[in-house]
């Protein structure tokens, strides 16, 4: 082989690369927003199941960082569903301050949540009614910097 064939090789070689790390690097940016969407359904989950088991109404409050203990002491903590996210996905809500789950698990508040991360185009949605608490996983089809709106989480077929 010529010089000439070997740096085309390389150059086709190194193209093909680039092309599966940007793949790559896409598909790992997608996975965070699923897994952060998994611990959204798991936190409310484990809320509404906590509530039950000990008879007694808790709460658990939504920021960039997971599921944190009520801010404003209203409520104890529904301490099980406490839990950390993965950092870089990017959180709009319109849940209230305090998420309350009554003693027998249903849901006194509820609300959106827009799950989306720079790099990818997915936008997770997660909309939870009132008062069963039935939670609905989607994609989300607008802007969620504008405002949130229920209708534009399309559910999944």
């Amino acid at each position: 082989m010529t010089l000439a064939e070997q740096l085309v090789v390389v150059s086709l070689l190194s193209g093909l690369g680039c092309l599966g790390l940007v793949s790559a690097q896409e598909q790992r940016q997608r996975q965070r927003v699923e897994a952060v969407a998994s611990e959204l359904l798991a936190g409310i989950q484990l809320a509404r199941v906590e509530a039950e088991r000990n008879q007694g109404a808790c709460g658990i409050s939504l920021d960039s960082g997971g599921w944190q203990a009520p801010s404003d002491g209203s409520l104890p903590a529904c301490s099980s569903a406490l839990k950390s996210f993965e950092g870089g996905v990017t959180l709009a809500h319109s849940f209230p301050g305090t998420l309350r789950f009554s003693a027998n698990g249903l849901v006194i508040d509820g609300g959106l949540v827009v799950l989306s991360q720079a790099g990818t185009g997915l936008r997770r949605c997660l909309v939870m009614a009132l008062p069963l608490g039935v939670v609905r996983l989607g994609r989300y089809d607008a802007d969620p910097a504008g405002t949130l709106s229920a209708t534009q989480c399309q559910a999944e077929r």
